[in-house]
């Protein structure tokens, strides 16, 4: 299964995701969409499995939930907008993701790219895709890709977008 992960677009979607994420079984993404919109051009690609994040407001929040714990290919996955980095998760899920560690751990909302593995929670695999929108004081607009195939996460690429003016 071929994912393509995203987050804090920010009610912009740069032109070439849908090349990015051509051929992607599901597209994820992590928090602050926007709109509906960049919602809705995602899923003209792949099947989308969204959370909301703090700037989304109730069309997204009716839509998606705040945190998603889901399955695929043996893979158990928990993706929330807000989660922290490893040793530093936030409080509201900091006893539940240290006394029930995910696989994979997806937050998005610091703008910043991380893929990480935390040592202290089974070696959990953290992942922030970074932000691919243009709001923020992040440099470059980034997105992630990766493969699931029976209980493997492989092919992790980072997909630079460039400089958040360009």
């Amino acid at each position: 299964m071929k994912i393509g992960l995203i987050s804090d677009t920010h009610n912009y979607l740069d032109p070439r995701i849908p090349d990015y994420f051509s051929g992607c079984d599901e597209i994820w993404h992590a928090g602050d969409f926007g709109t509906l919109s960049i919602s809705n051009q995602l899923e003209q690609i792949a099947p989308v499995i969204g959370v909301y994040g703090n700037i989304d407001g109730d069309d997204i929040r009716k839509r998606y939930p705040l945190h998603q714990r889901f399955e695929k290919e043996g893979i158990d996955v928990w993706m929330t907008h807000i989660g922290g980095v490893p040793g530093r998760y936030c409080i509201p899920i900091r006893k539940e993701i240290e006394s029930n560690p995910p696989d994979m751990f997806i937050c998005g909302h610091s703008h910043i790219l991380k893929i990480a593995r935390d040592q202290s929670l089974n070696r959990m695999l953290h992942v922030n895709p970074g932000a691919a929108g243009k709001q923020g004081f992040h440099l470059y607009r980034t997105a992630v890709r990766f493969e699931i195939t029976k209980g493997r996460i492989h092919h992790m690429e980072v997909i630079n977008m460039g400089k958040i003016g360009e």
